[in-house]
């Protein structure tokens, strides 16, 4: 009994010594042996000793000599972000974007597809098209695929089931286990407004900045929630519904069965919405470039909507006091012309200890937020998996 205690003590210190001397190479390589040990505290017996183990399952690799300190150079290691590849879906209400990433999350090759019958059954054949086709893109790897992250614009519980997506129409979905069996890989299901938040965290306008909310505006509006760096999701897995706050008492009817939703006021939808009542272009491209031609009714008409946009971020700063907003998803491309109504609404509508040192973003990854979320959660849930290797 006490030696079986032993061998299970020692097994669980080398998972942990494993994490840390992985972790050490993931985030701060190239690094030699020596530095490692210096970082980490380890000997450097049992650093050498793991990273044989890490080199041997292809993780990490030696790529040359660094400067030396005097004595022998020191071999530099780097983390093999090309050992596996993972794929990411922002599944939109009519498109389908996909990424195929490497290991550290660089984009290797990007497709997007419009959703030309977003019914369930077409939908879900598009979707498995899309995998397939990202898939055969894929190079060679010791570790091929390693996962598949999906956003979706909707309410998703914890076992990647879609329970709610009025915009998308669709029902109850068992999404991440069809997917899983589809492909044989682990899959994580998230509202893409979710995954536009990791997106952002990672990759673009949120780095290191540990209390953000990031608003998704799109077809719909969706919001991420990031407290203490940590994406919160609330006591049942489904807060960030923030489009459906009600902005006016007696206002539209909505498909989620309230009425006065901010994003029927603040979205894609309301934009085109209005711009078809006032003849003009129904296509955000298509207006933009009327924008930039200086049309006077399209500036008006991207005004009204910034002002709706900053009443609902205004009551987000109240909430939630952040840091910065990030505004991101397919409306961030107009950015120019939504930024100054924007402001003056939460300037107008905030208290004013909330908005002091409160900033206003537009998503550095404009409308590829989601799609880079989602593959970030395909390559943390390898890593994890790594991490817990010993």
């Amino acid at each position: 009994m006490v030696k079986s205690q032993q061998t299970g003590d020692q097994t669980m210190i080398k998972k942990i010594n494993t994490a840390i001397v992985f972790d050490s190479v993931l985030k701060n390589g190239p690094l030699s042996r020596a530095q490692i040990s210096e970082r980490s505290g380890l000997n450097k017996a049992t650093v050498s000793s793991l990273v044989l183990d890490l080199i041997d399952a292809k993780l990490v690799e030696e790529i040359g000599q660094g400067e030396s300190n005097g004595g022998r150079k020191p071999v530099m290691l780097l983390f093999n972000a090309q050992a596996g590849y993972a794929i990411g879906i922002d599944l939109g209400v009519n498109y389908i974007r996909g990424v195929l990433t490497d290991l550290l999350g660089h984009v290797i090759e990007e497709r997007e597809w419009s959703m030309k019958r977003p019914d369930l059954t077409s939908g879900l054949k598009q979707l498995t098209e899309c995998i397939d086709k990202l898939i055969a893109l894929a190079p060679e790897s010791p570790y091929g695929i390693v996962g598949i992250g999906i956003g979706v614009p909707g309410i998703v519980d914890d076992k990647g089931t879609i329970l709610f997506a009025p915009n998308l129409e669709w029902g109850r979905v068992d999404l991440q286990q069809y997917v899983e069996d589809k492909f044989r890989v682990p899959v994580t299901i998230d509202n893409e407004a979710n995954a536009g938040a990791q997106g952002e965290q990672k990759y673009g306008a949120g780095r290191g900045i540990a209390h953000q909310i990031y608003v998704s505006v799109g077809i719909g509006i969706g919001t991420g929630i990031i407290l203490h760096k940590e994406l919160y999701k609330g006591a049942s897995g489904f807060s960030g519904e923030l489009g459906h706050l009600s902005i006016e008492y007696n206002g539209k009817p909505c498909r989620c069965g309230n009425q006065g939703c901010w994003e029927l006021y603040a979205s894609e939808n309301a934009l085109l919405e209005q711009a078809g009542k006032q003849g003009l272009p129904e296509e955000l491209d298509e207006l933009i470039a009327s924008a930039e031609a200086g049309d006077e009714r399209t500036l008006a008409l991207f005004r009204s909507i910034g002002s709706y946009l900053g009443a609902g971020i205004a009551n987000i700063v109240n909430v939630f006091n952040p840091d910065v907003v990030i505004i991101g998803n397919r409306m961030s491309k107009a950015s120019r012309w939504l930024e100054e109504a924007v402001q003056e609404a939460v300037d107008m509508r905030t208290l004013s200890y909330h908005r002091e040192r409160m900033r206003i973003l537009f998503a550095d990854l404009q409308d590829r937020s989601a799609v880079r979320g989602a593959a970030y959660y395909a390559i943390n849930t390898f890593l994890g998996k790594v991490r817990n290797v010993g």
